[in-house]
């Protein structure tokens, strides 16, 4: 695996930023679904792949040997971990989309037949 960079990063982010954009613009639902579908994922998705990145930030925080041992550290230490914890219980966020999926199964079409059609 390549060594990680801050523009590997900054590209997911811009990423998302068209996906953002693209969202505003009124897709189509069933497409917007499954755009943001990967996102979501409860194992892989965003909520469950930001808390274990800030857990791991805090870790190599908090075990770095040049990381002053103070209380003022602990504390951000403890606000990422917090974080952490907090973007982790977004990760039920899957069942959302589940659910949106079945709206949008069971809506009626736009399109209108004869009255037999009906």
């Amino acid at each position: 695996m390549p060594a990680l960079t801050p523009d590997h990063v900054r590209t997911a982010t811009e990423t998302l930023s068209h996906l953002t954009d693209f969202l505003r613009e009124d897709p189509d639902p069933a497409e917007a679904l499954a755009l943001v579908e990967p996102l979501l994922d409860e194992y892989t998705g965003m909520p469950v792949q930001l808390a274990d990145a800030l857990r791991a930030l805090a870790r190599a925080v908090q075990d770095h040997p040049d990381t002053p041992r103070t209380a003022e550290v602990d504390l951000l230490i403890t606000e990422l971990r917090t974080a952490a914890w907090e973007q982790a219980d977004q990760h039920t966020l899957h069942y959302v989309l589940d659910d949106l999926r079945g709206l949008y199964a069971k809506a009626p079409s736009g399109t209108r037949g004869c009255g037999r059609c009906r």
